[in-house]
Parts: structure tokens; C-alpha cells; sequence
């Protein structure tokens, strides 16, 4: 998915703590070129990634109280800039995505399914019909 990545697209990762948002988020990275250490930004609520093909701003909105402390971090700056975002946890701010044009924004949903084992996870994707692209 990260060799399809472009400029705008706002990436909404949904799945209850622990299921693999970030391992999902380092295998994105891989695909755009980025060779940085990617961990969840948890604490710094916002990561950014220069080095690969477009830049990537990964964000993880686990402890955001409101939305307005998006804005005070400059989302609209990264969201409408020149790279990618990756957004852990993207559902406590859905009236900020709301206002994102519907083309540019692509759902991932990870689950656990512990009766497959462990290990075994599903991946459910919405991709904008405008992409031209299949899941």
C-alpha cells in the first residue's frame, strides 16, 4: 500500500489496542522507502517521516481529549501538505476526517480473531471509489 501512496491521502487505522495499527503503519513506511525506526508516537502524538518517496506523518490519537488539540499541533498543515498521514485510532476524531474530501481517505480495519489462533489477524479496507484501485 505504501508503493501506492500519494500526496493527501489520509489513512485511518481503527482496531482496538494491542491488534497491530503500528506494525501495519512500519510495513507502510517500508513501501513509501522510509529506512527510520517507526514507532507509535503514543506520547508525541505526531511522528514525522522525511526520507522515503513522499513524506509520511503518522499519528496516534489515543490520548487526544478533543479535536481542537489536533488543530493546535497543525493538522491541517499535515493533512492537506505534500505527504501521506497514517492515523492510529482515527475514530475519536471523525469530525476532523469528516472534513477531509471522501476520495483521499482509505478505512483500515484491524481485528483479532483468536478462534484462528493467536497470531491471526483480518484486515477490512474501504478504499474512496474515485482510486480506481481494488482492495
Amino acid at each position: 500500500m505504501g508503493q501506492k501512496a500519494f500526496s493527501g491521502q489520509v489513512i485511518e487505522l481503527i482496531g482496538d489496542l494491542g491488534v497491530g495499527k503500528t506494525v501495519f503503519t512500519q510495513g507502510f513506511a517500508a513501501g513509501l522507502g522510509i529506512k527510520d525506526a517507526v514507532n507509535s508516537p503514543t506520547f508525541t502524538i505526531l511522528q514525522v517521516y522525511e526520507d522515503g518517496r513522499i513524506p509520511m506523518y503518522h499519528f496516534d490519537v489515543y490520548r487526544i481529549g478533543e479535536s481542537e488539540e489536533m488543530l493546535e499541533i497543525g493538522w491541517e498543515d499535515y493533512v492537506y501538505g505534500d505527504g501521506v498521514c497514517l492515523i492510529e485510532w482515527a475514530d475519536q476524531i471523525e469530525d476532523l476526517i469528516g472534513e477531509i474530501p471522501a476520495e483521499k481517505v482509505m478505512r483500515v480495519e484491524i481485528r483479532k480473531d483468536l478462534s484462528k489462533g493467536t497470531d491471526y489477524r483480518e484486515i477490512l479496507g474501504r478504499i474512496p471509489a474515485a482510486s480506481g484501485d481494488e482492495a
